[in-house]
């Protein structure tokens, strides 16, 4: 099987099996550079996958029921979510931002044919207009979007699978909290020496770091994609 159809079928198989808990199976995919960063020391936007990663990254977000991004790439990126280079329905565009930033002119708030839902912890007294959906959620002890609430919310909406592409803020948030169940991960052949998409795990004991099992890694034009279960080991005061 090409290195498309293992991962639909890995994650078909997800998709088939029952959760234990009333919350979306959630699968962490980004691109990065050989030492980790997503983007450079300047926070500047990378194009770092090739064309066949950017495809596969399309075929990703089509087998997802939504895709969520943090305020920041928003912010930074303006991007769409949507499937453009496969075939296949967009993902329902989802955002995390508890101080409610959302710029009226992004374009997540003219997204073709879903509204974009952003989750905040602030009362809505903005003018978004109807294609957007404010929803207010609770903090956690950061003051941020509380994610277990939003994740038991977007379960009721439908969300079975849910596609987290980043930044990084929210990337570490899903680790910590051991909400996020899957990684699919594009290592582009290059060097950046900027921020990583990983941040502080508050973890300082090596048994205790997530751990993907079973990892499978294959290359993709001039890519290396890696793609597992994320295993979390449970806290043992000594």
């Amino acid at each position: 099987m090409t290195v498309n159809q293992q991962i639909e079928h890995w994650l078909t198989a997800h998709k088939s099996a029952l959760m234990p808990v009333k919350r979306p199976f959630v699968t962490l995919s980004y691109a990065q550079s050989w030492d980790g960063s997503i983007t450079t020391r300047t926070g500047e936007s990378l194009a770092l996958s090739g064309a066949e990663a950017n495809r596969l990254t399309h075929q990703l977000r089509s087998l997802h029921d939504g895709i969520l991004v943090g305020i920041g790439t928003v912010l930074t990126d303006d991007p769409q979510l949507t499937v453009r280079d496969w075939p296949g329905a967009n993902p329902q565009p989802i955002v995390l931002d508890s101080r409610l930033r959302m710029p009226t002119t992004a374009r997540l708030c003219r997204h073709a044919d879903k509204n974009c839902w952003i989750l905040t912890r602030l009362k809505d007294d903005s003018e978004y207009g109807d294609q957007v959906e404010i929803m207010t959620l609770a903090s956690d002890a950061e003051g941020r979007v509380n994610l277990p609430d939003a994740l038991a919310l977007l379960w009721k909406k439908g969300i079975k699978m849910l596609m987290v592409e980043g930044g990084s803020h929210v990337i570490t948030a899903f680790l910590q909290a051991q909400l996020a169940d899957a990684l699919v991960l594009t290592v582009a052949p290059t060097l950046v020496g900027g921020y990583k998409g990983v941040g502080h795990l508050g973890i300082t004991s090596k048994a205790q770091l997530p751990q993907i099992r079973p990892l499978h890694a294959q290359m993709l034009g001039d890519d290396l994609i890696m793609w597992g279960d994320l295993n979390y080991q449970e806290y043992v005061e000594a």
